[in-house]
């Protein structure tokens, strides 16, 4: 009798330590699921380069249905899936499925751009009286920082965060001493932290031992109707800009700053894409389209709200913020259809556009123009960010 009771309180026990490890384990379970909803990161590997260097695919994402996709390669975002105004979530972003598409000849889709983002005259500066060379990639012209810019490096991970309210993920590179052809050691830091609200901040830091010019940006290209087989044409653009950086023939500033009154570069009220963009303007022919710097208002108030974008049919708006004084606005006028898409087509002319936060293009040539320099003992720091909400 007794050795049946012990038998009968042993089994008791196991049954009872069987239920309560499973409810254990789904209870954590759950509680990681829980927490992921809400906001999370995931990381996993996205392939090896030519180079034999491992690229990570990170995916930040909240409980409102946003998901931000970023490889290491190139810092570049490689998705944004965000919900339309009937709540289906679809990619905005210009992308390639694989990083072999990546590491091909492509127009900086969802990268980094640096040391310079956009042009530089003759790929020439001086600086502290001495002349550095850079290469010419765009013509006579040096552009987004040279053959191997930041858009090419695999960057690395420093810093993973969750909480309630925000996940971080925060990357390196260290752009050595005449690295196509820029002075000075140049650690750069970029923060990409996904919060709540659905906005998405991009924090850059960078310090030099050397002096040297900085001018970093992100080459998102965005499509908010989710289907990469239309034109960015119906979307409705907003730019709080009372002049833009005219250009000559090689997309160079003429040193003027020119006003957008009465002319198709007036965005300070919504304005269709499509409705200026193929008129018989010098600047808009010199562009093929828009790829112009607006010279933003309100550059004394630092970080503000600068521009919008907004899809009709999809409800789909973006809004940026920034603390630089300029944005370049591009239509994708270069996209020729040779590119594939994700699921099997091809991104034709104007399928995405970019607002690129930045200071004015050839900056370095043009003394008028606000300062890129970077002294040593001083730190560049600059933010901008993209929130998506539906109307």
């Amino acid at each position: 009798m007794k050795l049946m009771n012990i038998s009968l309180f042993s089994g008791a026990i196991f049954a009872f330590l069987i239920i309560y490890l499973g409810s254990k384990e789904n209870t954590v379970n759950y509680k990681v699921q829980n927490e992921k909803s809400v906001m999370g990161i995931e990381r996993s590997s996205y392939g090896v380069t030519e180079n034999d260097e491992k690229v990570e695919v990170f995916k930040l994402y909240n409980l409102k249905g946003i998901q931000v996709s970023i490889i290491t390669y190139g810092g570049r975002i490689t998705a944004v899936e965000t919900p339309d105004k009937n709540g289906n979530k679809e990619n905005v972003i210009l992308g390639f499925k694989n990083l072999e598409q990546y590491e091909k000849p492509n127009p900086y889709f969802g990268a980094l751009v640096g040391r310079y983002g956009n042009r530089i005259a003759k790929g020439k500066f001086t600086l502290n009286n001495i002349e550095y060379q850079l290469a010419k990639n765009n013509g006579e012209n040096s552009l987004h920082g040279g053959l191997v810019g930041f858009d090419k490096v695999v960057w690395k991970v420093a810093e993973i965060e969750e909480n309630e309210t925000s996940v971080v993920l925060k990357l390196s590179y260290l752009s050595k001493d005449m690295e196509e052809g820029f002075p000075g050691n140049l650690k750069t830091t970029v923060t990409y932290t996904l919060n709540y609200d659905n906005s998405l901040d991009v924090l850059y830091e960078a310090t030099t031992d050397k002096t040297t010019i900085v001018n970093l940006t992100q080459h998102s290209y965005f499509n908010l109707s989710g289907d990469f087989s239309q034109t960015i044409l119906d979307h409705v653009v907003e730019i709080n800009a009372d002049k833009f950086v005219p250009v000559d023939n090689t997309l160079i500033p003429t040193g003027n700053l020119a006003s957008v009154d009465d002319t198709p570069f007036d965005f300070r009220a919504p304005t269709l894409v499509g409705k200026h963009i193929n008129s018989k303007n010098e600047q808009v022919t010199l562009g093929g389209g828009y790829d112009h710097c607006w010279v933003l208002n309100n550059q004394g108030k630092g970080y503000r709200s600068v521009a919008k974008a907004y899809h009709p049919a999809s409800g789909r708006t973006m809004e940026v913020l920034t603390d630089q004084p300029g944005v370049q606005f591009y239509t994708g006028n270069f996209l020729d259809g040779t590119l594939p898409t994700p699921n099997g087509g091809v991104f034709g002319k104007r399928s995405g556009f970019c607002f690129e936060t930045q200071h004015y293009p050839d900056a370095p040539n043009q003394p008028q123009f606000p300062s890129t320099v970077l002294e040593p003992g001083e730190k560049y720091e600059t933010k901008t960010t993209f929130k998506f909400s539906v109307n």
